[in-house]
């Protein structure tokens, strides 16, 4: 979407900026580098170990979460308790795995962990294991009436594995009309392609990588899928889901379909046709995964500012405390420190949650500021909270979500991820306004950033959640250079022990992103309004349904 020009977004946003003048605050809370830099550079620590759920820096963690929020003077928000509790279990491969390909005649490839494939388990047991499991291409694994697609038309998976594509038909051809083009839908991620296979029957799914679909190179797949890997603890321990889940390297999957006699590039691109039917490979795959298991509670943290005459009407703050934690199988630094992500969005959160309680007059509505466990396990605390609710959601207003806030300096621009889907974004635009700075969908709407982090658990239960952060036109250096961080985060720092607190980092822009939302919940604190979802969305017909449970007309 192209930027509209400044005299014609100031007529569009006038009505809306007249509308909530009276929200919009009077000054900049007292949000400083220094007081971000702090906090970040305990969180990201060696001392704080990388901060994976159920170690010692997960203790020291939530502790220091905690002290914060009462520092601050916030109540408990659990009750007595700052802490709501998340059973999970860590599961630990063996790493010593191959995935055995074999043909009818004999012809066999073998991958390695880490260098070709990436695989594990769900299943809480000791051992699990593929024997001669058949292996079919089902193109992108998507099951979608609402697009009449369906990848698994009169295919029966039982017992076999499933290689599938990442993200979604029709983002290499940014076609509109199929799917949301270029946009990434929830069909693109990884989490659902391994929870429609489930679905189907499958007990083996493979995800072939692909760095531009997918959104991250492979060395972000290696680090973050092996090592320990954690789950909610389930009733089953986990056999709802199919026996193997993993990734194999486009080379992989090169040397697979030559195995079969076929070509991996052009069943690919058939892949995104209407007509494609799924393709048995006449392989199958064999592998034995040896798991070490433990179990743990982990915890959120929670705090809240009771709302002065509206308290049982509820704003939400999130952001994840947890990164992934120590990896002895490294050389050089083994230390996954997350100082971007997301010792950032803590930060954020913390010093959002201390301006809140600082003010002479509290807001009209209750906010809740909540730290949540094991996001990069797959948004594990927060969905809990999303399923364990301690604030009724259908009494909460909306969310703004925290999560690798930048440290290259002040932008114009204001990164909306997932742009237009709701009204959320009224209020960042005023708030945006007054720091002169212009909304803009997300750069690389293909990524599926709305579907990566934690609000997604919310926006799942229909609560409105706005996930938004600096853009790409840096007022030193502009769009180039805007481009060209972000592009180094991404291949040197994302996910890899590189992630590290850096004292000359710039963070006025962070500073200015806090502020930024902290005007956002100040203006939707002391409002009558309920932002809604946007005609069409997909979370607009629950929300519907929870408000009029929740009583409204």
């Amino acid at each position: 979407m192209p930027r509209l020009p400044s005299a014609v977004f100031a007529l569009l946003l006038s009505p809306l900026l007249a509308a909530c003048q009276n929200n919009a605050p009077t000054a900049s809370p007292a949000i400083t580098t220094e007081a971000l830099a702090g906090h970040i550079q305990v969180l990201a620590s060696d001392d704080f170990g990388g901060r994976a759920p159920g170690t010692p820096g997960a203790e020291k963690t939530v502790a220091y979460i905690r002290d914060a929020f009462a520092a601050a003077g916030l109540a408990p928000g659990n009750g007595d308790s700052y802490f709501q509790t998340v059973p999970l279990v860590e599961i630990t491969a063996d790493p010593d795995i191959q995935l055995r390909i074999t043909g009818p005649d004999g012809a066999s490839l073998n991958l390695d962990y880490g260098a070709g494939m990436i695989v594990g388990s769900r299943h809480a047991v000791e051992q699990v294991a593929l024997k001669d499991s058949e292996l079919v291409f089902v193109g992108y694994g998507v099951v979608a009436p609402e697009y009449g697609w369906n990848d698994y038309a009169g295919l029966d998976v039982k017992g076999k594995t499933v290689v599938v594509l990442v993200n979604d038909p029709g983002y290499l051809a940014d076609d509109p009309d199929q799917f949301k083009g270029r946009r990434m839908t929830y069909y693109g991620r990884w989490t659902y392609k391994y929870e429609e296979a489930a679905r189907q029957g499958a007990a083996g799914v493979l995800i072939v990588h692909d760095t531009y679909a997918a959104g991250y190179p492979w060395d972000v797949v290696t680090g973050s899928w092996s090592g320990p890997q954690y789950d909610l603890q389930r009733a089953d321990n986990g056999a709802s889901f199919a026996k193997v889940e993993g990734w194999i390297t486009t080379e992989s999957a090169e040397q697979l379909f030559a195995l079969a006699g076929k070509d991996f590039a052009t069943l690919k691109a058939a892949a995104d046709q209407h007509d494609f039917t799924a393709v048995p490979l006449g392989l199958s795959v064999s592998t034995t995964l040896h798991n070490t298991l433990r179990h743990s509670d982990s915890r959120n943290v929670i705090a809240v500012l009771p709302g002065s005459t509206h308290p049982d009407e509820y704003l939400v703050y999130t952001a994840h405390w947890d990164h992934l934690g120590t990896n002895p199988q490294l050389t050089g630094d083994q230390i996954y420190n997350g100082a971007v992500d997301n010792a950032t969005g803590v930060a954020a959160l913390l010093e959002i949650a201390r301006a809140f309680a600082a003010l002479e007059q509290r807001p009209q509505r209750s906010i809740i500021f909540l730290a949540v466990t094991a996001e990069e396990s797959g948004l594990l605390g927060s969905r809990w909270y999303a399923e364990h609710p301690v604030f009724p959601l259908g009494q909460t207003v909306g969310g703004i979500n925290m999560d690798a806030l930048q440290p290259y300096g002040p932008t114009r621009d204001i990164s909306v991820v997932g742009f237009g889907n709701s009204e959320l974004e009224d209020y960042l635009a005023v708030a945006a306004n007054a720091q002169h700075r212009l909304l803009v969908p997300e750069d690389s709407p293909e990524k599926g950033y709305y579907y990566r982090s934690d609000h997604f658990s919310f926006a799942k239960k229909g609560v409105p959640m706005l996930y938004a952060e600096s853009g790409i036109d840096y007022v030193d250096g502009g769009t180039d250079y805007g481009r060209a961080v972000q592009a180094e985060y991404l291949n040197e720092r994302y996910h890899k022990p590189a992630d590290e607190y850096d004292p000359e980092w710039d963070m006025r822009g962070m500073v200015l992103d806090a502020q930024l939302f902290f005007a956002v919940g100040q203006a939707l604190a002391n409002t009558r309004d309920w932002p809604q979802w946007r005609e069409g969305v997909e979370f607009r017909a629950i929300r519907q349904a929870s408000r009029q449970a929740a009583g409204a007309p």
